[in-house]
């Protein structure tokens, strides 16, 4: 059942594949602990509220795959403004044993080879507003002319829990959810603090360094895409050599 969209609770489960069950299963698991709550609260709002859409997509490695990502992706952005403010699209991917043991280096090397892929397979242009330079401290990812922030979960991450599934897993949110969320400050900054001491009590390291604001001097959504399962990150965007492949870097 690829690109199809899928509900908390609706979902038909016998039409599923037995690694879409489990997936589902253990993310539901995961976002609704009462006893270790996941750090993110805007998720588990979302999580609750029935707003996230989750979807399936194969294995990493197959370049057939980033094509059903962009499926999934162009589907959920068509739909995305009429589920809520806290809307996510949940991705998991099939990740065979094989490839569970990998490293956090190589599930980063995917991650950034699916991104480069849905460029590749965009049919919109590149949104005027945003900048095509990952280094720009207002750039973000954009897909079918929505701007998004993009957050990977691997098997491969043991220290920072946060990052961690038993699959590779994105999770997908679209700029406007999050510029909703801003709208009142004072709220923000409020749940911004909690999701800060929820982070502190959940992983076994200290909060990443690169974890900021939008739109912050110093601020680069793309570190904060996948994080290490340490205090290092990339000094260069991966994206950035896809944007001179299609020519408009600029």
């Amino acid at each position: 059942m690829m690109n199809c969209l899928y509900t908390h609770g609706s979902s038909p489960r016998d039409q599923l594949l037995n690694w879409e069950k489990q997936a589902l299963e253990r993310f539901f698991a995961k976002m609704g602990d009462k006893e270790k709550p996941f750090p993110c609260i805007p998720a588990t709002i979302g999580f609750s509220t029935n707003q996230l859409r989750y979807g399936f997509v194969g294995d990493p490695r197959k370049l057939s795959t980033i094509n059903e990502l962009a499926d999934l992706l162009t589907n959920y952005t068509e739909v995305s403004r009429q589920i809520g403010n806290y809307t996510s699209l949940i991705v998991f991917y099939e990740t065979p044993e094989s490839i569970q043991e990998e490293t956090v280096e190589k599930f980063e090397q995917l991650f950034w080879k699916h991104l480069n892929g849905l460029s590749t397979l965009d049919t919109f242009d590149w949104p005027e507003d945003i900048p095509t330079d990952p280094h720009n401290p207002i750039w973000e990812f954009c897909f079918n002319g929505e701007k998004y922030f993009m957050y990977c979960a691997t098997p491969a991450h043991k220290n920072r829990k946060s990052r961690h599934f038993d699959v590779m897993m994105l999770a997908i949110t679209p700029r406007w959810v999050l510029q909703e969320f801003n709208k009142s400050q004072s709220f923000a900054e409020r749940i911004k603090t909690q999701v800060r001491e929820r982070l502190a009590k959940y992983d076994t390291i200290s909060i990443h360094p690169d974890l900021n604001t939008y739109g912050a001097e110093n601020n680069f959504e793309w570190r904060q895409y996948f994080l290490h399962d340490d205090d290092t990150s990339l000094t260069k965007c991966p994206y950035h050599r896809v944007l001179k492949f299609l020519g408009i870097d600029k």
